[in-house]
C-alpha cells in the first residue's frame, strides 16, 4: 500500500499562468510559499525559512485559479506530488517537482484578495466536485451525494 498526499497551506507568489494545449485542456501554474519560524538558540534572532512550491492545476480547477487567484493570496492546497523530467536548450536532463492540485480553498476574507469578483471565502475549489456538478448539468435527472 501507498499513500501520495500532499497539504500545504502558504500564500501565492506570483499571479497565475495559464495556458491551453491543442486540446484546449487548460493548465494553470503558481508557486506557493510556506515559511517557518525559529529563533536560533545561538543569537536569539528570529529566522524565518521560506520554501517554495510549484503548484500545477489542470482543467476547470486551472481555470477557476485563473479568475479567482492573485498574487498573496493565501491558499489551502491538496494534491500530490510528482516529480519529472525534462531536456533544457543544451541537452541536459532536468527535473522537476512540483504539486498536481487536486482541491485548493482560497483563505481569508474577500477585500483581502485583489481579484475582482472574488467568491466569499473561504471558497473551495475541487476536481471532483467539479466533475461531479458538470455530470449533473449534463444529466438533471442524475443524483449525486459527493457533494
Amino acid at each position: 500500500m501507498s499513500l501520495n498526499k500532499v497539504m500545504l497551506i502558504g500564500n501565492v507568489g506570483r499571479d497565475p499562468e495559464i495556458r491551453h494545449l491543442d486540446s484546449g485542456m487548460a493548465i494553470t501554474t503558481i508557486a506557493v510559499a510556506t515559511s517557518e519560524v525559529y529563533t536560533d538558540k545561538n543569537s536569539g534572532q528570529r529566522v524565518t525559512n521560506t520554501e517554495w512550491h510549484n503548484v500545477v492545476l489542470w482543467h476547470q480547477l486551472a481555470e477557476l485559479a485563473e479568475r479567482f487567484i492573485r498574487k498573496g493570496t493565501p491558499v489551502f492546497v491538496e494534491g500530490k506530488i510528482r516529480t519529472r523530467s525534462w531536456e533544457d536548450k543544451t541537452g541536459q536532463k532536468r527535473y522537476t517537482t512540483e504539486i498536481v492540485a487536486e482541491n485548493i480553498q482560497l483563505l481569508g476574507r474577500r477585500e483581502d484578495n485583489n481579484a475582482g469578483g472574488q467568491p466569499a471565502s473561504p471558497a473551495r475549489f475541487s476536481q471532483a466536485e467539479i466533475a461531479a456538478t458538470q455530470a449533473n448539468q449534463a444529466d438533471p435527472n442524475r443524483s449525486n451525494s459527493a457533494l
